[in-house]
């Protein structure tokens, strides 16, 4: 396995391509705006709350907070490309004084202590090298009585087979995804308490589903654009036949974990 440095660079760059882009679309998470509500709900969103995206990407979570709940947003993501991006679009929407977004580590979160009544973070938490450092990050820049809003990837007792423990298993966040008692006691670690949780194994099925469509698709009419992207889609395929299977036997799931800072 590579240095954890090297795993954060390479999620960072891939995440930034056009080559995810094409594969994902306008989602980088399983469920899209759909459990982006659900979280919101889930952790109480209000009209004027602060409210933090860590690992934002392109910016769409951030951008459905803002517009549909009224509140103040910051977005933290590794990758410099994509806060760029992500601000150039703010911009357009005109949304720049309730949006902002920083360059930044999860482990070393750029925002102030107790400034923050909810944070949320989307498929991302499992890619994170040093969860229980990223978990005290997110316990000091709530205010008591915030909550965390994570939704991700989630494995069985039984763990992963060694097709889904290499770098490319890391990019799309399997490799280090934890159990959801796992993933609870991570948090009550930082000093933040479960109060929910709940199963969304279907949410991740239907993201391969779309993946395999679109790649199916560009395949037949998009072969220009897939071959500059770097995309090999044969190696997608497999991949995605091998996560298809893990779900199917128990293996790998998703599920929402809300938690509140005491």
């Amino acid at each position: 396995m590579s240095l954890p440095e090297d795993v954060k660079s390479c999620c960072a760059a891939v995440y930034s391509s056009d080559a995810v882009a094409l594969l994902l679309g306008d989602s980088y998470h399983p469920g899209g705006a759909a459990l982006t509500r659900r979280l919101a709900g889930l952790v109480k969103l209000r009209p004027g709350h602060r409210v933090a995206d860590i690992a934002s990407g392109p910016g769409a979570t951030a951008w459905l907070l803002a517009t549909e709940y009224d509140v103040a947003v910051d977005g933290v993501d590794f990758a410099a490309p994509a806060v760029q991006r992500a601000e150039r679009m703010s911009k357009r929407l005109g949304l720049s004084d309730r949006v902002r977004f920083h360059v930044g580590d999860a482990e070393r979160i750029p925002l102030p202590d107790n400034g923050f009544d909810a944070v949320l973070t989307e498929c991302a938490f499992c890619t994170f090298t040093d969860k229980a450092t990223a978990a005290a990050e997110v316990a000091r820049i709530l205010r008591p009585g915030g909550r965390i809003g994570l939704a991700d990837v989630t494995v069985g007792d039984s763990g992963l087979p060694d097709e889904l423990s290499t770098l490319a298993a890391w990019v799309a966040c399997v490799a280090d995804a934890r159990s959801v008692g796992q993933y609870r006691a991570i948090l009550d670690g930082a000093g933040l308490a479960t109060i929910h949780a709940e199963s969304h194994d279907s949410a991740l099925v239907r993201m391969l589903d779309q993946v395999e469509a679109r790649v199916h698709l560009m395949r037949m009419t998009q072969k220009e654009r897939i071959v500059a992207a770097g995309i090999n889609v044969d190696d997608v395929l497999n991949f995605m036949d091998i996560v298809r299977r893990a779900i199917s036997d128990g293996l790998l799931g998703y599920a929402l974990i809300v938690a509140e800072k005491g």
